[in-house]
């Protein structure tokens, strides 16, 4: 499970910012709704499996997505792909000319299936690595595996001699490369699992592209496995589409041909694809990963999850995540959000606790700011969408009722009297 991220000077991203899955300490309403995670070293904490990012159009919510995408490339590809770029490919910081000539940092915190929490990072400069360290924790205590400085004569510090084949790796690690993905494309036994958590999470969905990809792969489930099927249809049924059922066959093209089942006045009707909406389109096209991530134990990264999404389908994706007999392997979702109704159940209570709620809004630089609501210490009472509306947090548009139409009478105005003149 991730328990936090950290990055800095990454798109909006200025300065350090943090990204936390663990429960803020002394929330006991928080901790219930958690799952307590199981360390190595017997100890427990709270962890949650899904959180919010909610801020203004252009307040860098999706910078957030974007800047764990970058890592997990980074990991997976830095051996193969950054030799064909004339540096490293980093996306830092571009309001401030100050920020091209300093680093961008990357830090995932996580646990393994074994119980082992890993810190894994590493700053990235604009033709080589500046850092990169590894630390392990199986008995509660900071083990370091491996420290890189690029500043150093000897770039590489390996203390308690505990990684082999030490020698080799230092050797072969080009400067533009992470040693992570330099040992792992030789399947190096200790240091594969950590590249294998990259490649096993941060998956990215977002609803308005490469949806056609995600029908298909849904419908290819669908042939592949009958409980995939049972599982998917229950999803297309509770989502109160009117559809009854799903039928799946392989086309001489390769593609799959879907028709779902559409019961009415005690009729069945087989629909052509092309006929339905594009709320149902981009629900069944999301129903794939998000049985995937479930059945796997996986991080999910979701960006817009309300923008092609009904906020009935958005609050289903997120009750998935968070029942624990719906995702026992502890699958986490990350998702990105306008509709503020994602805050409140249909009876009033909350969908999201303060400590799952995160906020991004900018600062008179273009620079984004992170904050999780639990921060302001809201009242177990309190009705977060009420307060986030009423801007009690911020990260809401500073834009007064008749502003945007004000402007645009204005504009017109303005134009008239110029053509006037003339």
């Amino acid at each position: 499970m991730l328990l936090r991220f950290r990055v800095a000077n990454v798109r909006s991203l200025r300065d350090e910012q943090e990204l936390s899955f663990v429960v803020p300490e002394g929330s006991e309403r928080e901790r219930a709704a958690a799952r307590e995670l199981a360390f190595s070293d017997g100890s427990r904490l709270p962890v949650h499996t899904v959180v919010g990012v909610f801020g203004a159009n252009a307040s860098g919510k999706s910078n957030v997505i974007a800047a764990l995408k970058n890592m997990r490339h980074a990991v997976l590809r830095s051996y193969a792909d950054w030799t064909s770029y004339d540096g490293i490919p980093r996306d830092e910081f571009a309001l401030d000319p100050k920020a091209a000539s300093e680093t961008s940092l990357y830090e995932a915190d996580f646990v393994l299936d074994d119980g082992v929490r890993w810190t894994y990072g590493f700053e990235l400069g604009a033709r080589r690595v500046e850092a990169e360290w590894l630390y392990a924790y199986p008995k509660g205590r900071r083990q370091v595996w491996f420290e890189r400085d690029a500043s150093r004569d000897k770039d590489f510090e390996f203390p308690g001699e505990r990684l082999h084949d030490r020698t080799r790796l230092a050797r072969t690690t080009r400067p533009d490369a992470l040693l992570l993905t330099r040992a792992a494309n030789d399947g190096h036994e200790q240091l594969t699992p950590i590249f294998d958590w990259f490649k096993n999470n941060l998956w990215d969905v977002t609803p308005e592209t490469e949806r056609t990809q995600r029908e298909d792969y849904t419908a290819m489930q669908l042939l592949r496995s009958e409980d995939f099927q049972r599982r998917a249809e229950e999803l297309l049924k509770v989502a109160d589409l009117g559809i009854a059922g799903v039928e799946v066959e392989q086309s001489s093209s390769g593609r799959p041909v879907v028709r779902l089942i559409h019961a009415g006045g005690g009729e069945r009707t087989a629909m052509d694809w092309s006929s339905e909406s594009w709320g149902t389109r981009s629900w069944f096209a999301l129903i794939g990963p998000l049985l995937l991530a479930l059945d796997t134990g996986a991080v999910l990264l979701i960006d817009e999850l309300d923008a092609s999404l009904h906020s009935r389908f958005a609050a289903e994706v997120v009750r998935l995540f968070q029942a624990p007999w719906v995702n026992p392997k502890g699958a986490q979702l990350i998702f990105t959000g306008h509709d503020p109704s994602l805050l409140r159940t249909p009876g009033g209570g909350r969908l999201l606790e303060p400590g799952q709620l995160w906020l991004t809004e900018k600062d008179e630089r273009g620079a984004t700011e992170l904050s999780s609501v639990a921060d302001w210490d809201p009242t177990d009472e309190e009705d977060l969408m009420a307060s986030y509306l009423a801007g009690s947090f911020g990260a809401v548009p500073k834009v007064s009722e008749g502003q945007i139409g004000r402007r645009l009478m204005r504009t017109d105005d303005l134009a008239r009297m110029e053509a006037e003149e003339v």
